[in-house]
């Protein structure tokens, strides 16, 4: 994988592929189908990593080390914005320290990239930042996805993890996700969910949230509306677009490389 059409960055990087679903935020991935498809081309690093449950494509827990793979950014000269691991998650319990390990090696080796990690473990990621003696890459931003206020937590397990950047997904935001403590975050990503299956958003969730970010003075990109319009009408992606408050938002992070 390369080129995205993700709004907030520009490349995806898949050193690992298959997971679990761990949360509400899970059930509806794009990665499952993704990853259906592309074991119906043939692409043998996505063989047998998902099960069928009725008409949807589910993780079967088979989550695959990819060391070919590890190569890709150091071919690519031009400086990017590399969303690490779009089809999984870098600190699943059965992706190996050592791998986690050769990963760091790659991004520390291509300082003109920045790297974007996106977990939906921050615990692992924080307690396992801790105890290795990689440093802080400049170039190396760490997230988590909070998609509701069940799993705020993750934002307390995020701020413990040493990172020169921080950012949360609230996406797909299905719920209010409360007073969070956005202290230590420097940006906040919100989309709504999309697809036939998907759960509606709700403007005042977006608003709690933004509202936020203007208080502890973290940066708000606004993704989308998905399936789901300000109106709490089902259209298209496209046609619900991105509008909030009657304009894009696409504040980002001060970047720590240069970038596109």
């Amino acid at each position: 994988m390369a080129e995205t059409q993700i709004e907030w960055t520009d490349a995806t990087w898949n050193p690992v592929a298959g997971c679990t679903i761990v949360s509400a935020g899970c059930t509806h991935c794009y990665a499952m189908e993704m990853a259906r498809r592309l074991e119906a081309m043939g692409v043998a690093k996505y063989e047998r990593l998902i099960r069928k449950s009725g008409k949807r494509a589910i993780w079967n827990g088979t989550v695959r080390e990819d060391r070919q793979a590890l190569t890709i950014p150091q071919r690519w000269k031009k400086p990017r914005k590399i969303f690490v691991n779009s089809m999984s998650d870098l600190f699943h319990e059965r992706v190996s320290d050592a791998f986690i390990a050769e990963v760091w090696q790659v991004m520390r080796a291509t300082p003109w990239h920045s790297y974007q990690i996106l977990t939906k473990r921050p615990e692992r990621m924080a307690e396992l930042l801790m105890q290795m003696e990689w440093g802080v890459l400049p170039n190396v931003w760490l997230g988590t996805s909070v998609e509701d206020a069940a799993v705020a937590q993750r934002i307390d397990h995020l701020r413990r993890a040493p990172a020169a950047t921080r950012f949360i997904s609230f996406e797909p935001l299905i719920g209010p996700v409360g007073d969070i403590d956005l202290t230590d975050i420097h940006w906040a990503i919100v989309g709504g969910e999309s697809g036939r299956l998907a759960r509606p958003i709700k403007e005042e969730w977006i608003d709690e949230i933004h509202d936020l970010c203007g208080v502890f003075g973290t940066a708000f990109f606004f993704k989308q509306w998905g399936t789901w319009g300000k109106d709490n009408k089902r259209r298209s992606k496209k046609a619900n677009g991105r509008l909030y408050r009657g304009r894009t938002w696409d504040e980002m992070p001060q970047l720590s490389v240069a970038c596109p």
